[in-house]
């Protein structure tokens, strides 16, 4: 373990040198010709090996419909030039959304849904050529213990956790076996929805501390759902079941998995019982090892949560807490992560994250995990929030602008802390610094990116 500091590589020498002095795995190539290369996805060839990740606006209407600015997020994604965009967290149920404008898939909200994916791919033709398509994967979710439908807290939990508990346990309501049962097929009623619409794929949401990653730890929970693998895993084997089974070949089936929360176990997924400072990646390998064998094409990995450790899942630099080891090491995390699960599924495409810390050298890292057969595709969020174009830039420059790369500053967080609308408050500031200022207005001067009072340091 290392000391926390802010990113200062100007030179990427100075970069190598931390990652050897540090003694990390983090692989760099100076060529980034890895990326511009087109790779298939289930029957699907996409352009290249960037894409976007889901990083959620919270700017639709009180409906779940898409609003202007997720139409506006959208298109300049799309016009941007990466092979993937990963749509952000649609909830299935009204009672699982994360706060009164996450978008909402339902049967009401469908001819919304398929106006913005229609735009998108208008967007992307009109700025990449009638033959650019990128493949578009909708992400479902339920927000389990973090839903505020209505802007108040309405936590949702798989089993009770003294980690994560911000609540007493009577303010908290424990889901049955019935309900999951039921929310199974909720999930399975928006993938037929989707594919209706046109989506590529659908991402059935288990990372981050949200209801279906939740479950995978319940090591604890009685019944059908919670205590041996087989019944951890249950939920979320069912529904990529039951859409395979019932969408056929009109839709494919993705996830976005948590390899490793840092939660002490038996309340954490893939962590060292004995230390929950290391991972242990047996059980998450073994997951993505069922998920390929029934058919899942692609698979997003990630670690952490965003409201107990975010340091994990989004390494950062700016903010008055200070994450309690190196970024890089945060980093490398994140690479042996999806380098861990792309052994375990070697015919599904793997999707790395973590990326945009490192700045203008997050291509370079990404081509040689591509090249290394560590993972076949690279996301970027934070980056795509300031600079939507950065795969055009790649693919034209193999390059990205230093002075269009995310900053790590963690303001698009404190929008959404905030309540308001998320977006990059430095690369956008016409439309973001106004939102962020208003937010901002009258409030103490907290830092968003902290996490819960009771995490705890490496």
């Amino acid at each position: 373990m290392a000391e926390h500091v802010k990113f200062h590589y100007g030179e990427s020498r100075s970069l190598q040198d931390d990652i050897l002095r540090l003694g990390l795995d983090i692989p760099f190539v100076d060529d980034v010709e890895y990326l511009r290369t087109p790779m298939k996805i289930g029957n699907r060839t996409v352009e290249n090996r960037m894409a976007v990740q889901p990083m959620e606006g919270c700017d639709g209407d009180t409906d779940g419909k898409p609003g202007e600015l997720t139409e506006r997020r959208y298109r300049r994604f799309a016009g941007g030039g990466a092979g993937v965009l990963w749509f952000e967290a649609a909830a299935v149920t009204q009672e699982g959304r994360a706060n009164p404008r996450q978008l909402l898939i339902r049967r009401k909200s469908a001819k919304s849904f398929e106006q913005l994916l229609t735009g998108t791919r208008t967007a992307a033709k009109k700025a990449n050529g009638e033959s650019y398509r990128p493949f578009t994967v909708l992400q479902l979710t339920h927000s389990g213990r973090y839903a505020k439908p209505e802007g108040i807290s309405r936590p949702i939990v798989a089993d009770f956790n003294p980690w994560l508990d911000t609540q007493p346990k009577e303010k908290i309501r424990l889901i049955t076996d019935d309900e999951l049962e039921q929310l199974e097929e909720d999930y399975v009623q928006a993938a037929l929805l989707a594919a209706e619409i046109g989506f590529d794929a659908v991402d059935i949401k288990i990372c981050h501390g949200y209801l279906g990653a939740e479950l995978l730890a319940a090591f604890l929970r009685p019944g059908r759902y919670g205590g041996s693998f087989e019944n951890r895993t249950r939920f979320v084997r069912n529904i990529v079941g039951k859409v395979r089974l019932r969408a056929g070949d009109s839709i494919q089936v993705a996830v976005r998995m948590n390899a490793y929360d840092s939660v002490p176990y038996p309340y954490g997924w893939g962590v060292d019982k004995t230390d929950f400072h290391r991972p242990d990646f047996s059980e998450p390998q073994q997951l993505a090892a069922l998920f390929e064998h029934n058919g899942v094409s692609l698979i997003n990995v990630t670690c952490g949560n965003p409201y107990f450790n975010p340091h994990i899942n989004r390494p950062y630099d700016i903010g008055t807490y200070i994450p309690p080891f190196h970024p890089l090491e945060g980093v490398a995390t994140l690479l042996g992560a999806a380098q861990a699960i792309q052994a375990a599924a070697p015919r599904s495409a793997v999707m790395a994250s973590g990326l945009s810390w490192l700045r203008q050298w997050g291509v370079h890292v990404a081509a040689a995990g591509v090249k290394q057969g560590w993972f076949q595709l690279a996301g970027f969020g934070r980056l795509s929030f300031a600079h939507p174009g950065f795969a055009n830039e790649v693919m034209t420059t193999g390059r990205v602008d230093p002075n269009r790369a995310c900053l790590a500053c963690s303001k698009c967080t404190t929008i959404m802390r905030d309540g308001g609308q998320a977006g990059c408050v430095l690369r956008d500031p016409e439309v973001y610094a106004p939102i962020y200022r208003a937010g901002r207005a009258g409030k103490e001067p907290v830092d968003s990116t902290r996490p819960a009072e009771n995490v705890l340091g490496r």
